[in-house]
């Protein structure tokens, strides 16, 4: 089990990674690894390259975990690779297809794989990597800098994508994504009647338009542990809006601190628990 909230628990078939980017800096996964190895934990013993891993978080797989969700008979919601990226150049192919064949094999399981290089997932469904349905698969974009790994999330054909805004390091503007087509009238409204900001003259194109929105999710939440990073709550406000203006399910992780929980999960006085499903706003 987990103590991550937008799941249930954790399936490591790879352990270890690499730093990439802004939200890896104070990578919690690297330096659980170093405390792993310390305590003598067999899968964390290979240590990474110290300029952008260290002790214990070197990428490994670990074939002999493969079986581990055939053996959970009752449904569970699976966050896959919570202590590595299962995406990263230095896990084979030949292992990706065959976690990606465990997951075809238990569809009673959810199953949620977030990269930050969505750019391998797409080429490797190029190459015919078969996505199965009960496959969520998302990117993390902490930053304005890091919205390019959305595109190619969204030329990945998984059954949900979804973003890890976590820890969110700066605004991000979504509008592109969200709202990837406009109104067939071509007044540029991103939603019927959405007059109020695109001041729609289109006499009537929209009104029985329903645009589905190319991101599912989006799961947002501040760093935690000792060197934390300040999390504006006027960014997390602006994706929330975002997201309830695009039917996009929103769920609001943490504010952070020195600990997850220092500061609670209420945004303006509620939690925010959302998780993909049907649009509500658009008719049957």
């Amino acid at each position: 089990m987990t103590g991550i909230e937008w799941t249930e628990t954790t399936w490591n078939p790879v352990t270890g990674c690499d730093r990439i980017s802004a939200g890896c800096d104070n990578c919690y996964a690297l330096a659980m690894s170093k405390r792993l190895k310390a305590m003598g934990s067999a899968k964390y013993q290979a240590d990474g390259d110290p300029r952008t891993s260290g002790p214990g978080f070197a990428v490994t797989e670990h074939p002999d975990a493969l079986d581990i969700p055939r053996r959970w008979r009752a449904p569970r919601l699976v966050f896959v690779n919570s202590m590595s990226d299962l995406f990263h150049a230095k896990v084979s192919e030949e292992f990706v297809r065959a976690v990606f064949d465990v997951i075809a094999q238990t569809p009673q399981h959810t199953y949620q794989v977030l990269t930050k290089r969505p750019g391998r997932a797409r080429r490797l469904a190029e190459r015919d990597l078969v996505f199965p349905p009960n496959l969520w698969l998302g990117t993390s974009v902490e930053n304005g800098a890091t919205t390019h790994r959305i595109d190619d999330l969204l030329a990945t054909p998984a059954a949900v994508r979804f973003l890890s805004c976590e820890p969110l390091l700066g605004p991000i503007d979504l509008d592109r994504w969200l709202f990837p087509n406009r109104c067939s009238g071509g007044c540029a409204c991103r939603w019927p009647d959405d007059g109020d900001r695109f001041e729609c003259a289109c006499s009537g194109e929209c009104a029985d338009w329903c645009p589905t929105p190319a991101i599912d999710w989006v799961i947002v939440g501040g760093e935690s542990g000792p060197h934390a990073r300040p999390i504006d709550p006027e960014w997390v406000r602006d994706l929330r809006d975002q997201c309830v203006g695009a039917g996009t399910a929103f769920f609001f992780k943490q504010w952070g601190g020195r600990t997850p929980k220092a500061s609670g999960r209420e945004l303006d006085g509620r939690t925010w628990s959302e998780f993909p499903g049907k649009d509500t706003r658009c008719p049957a």
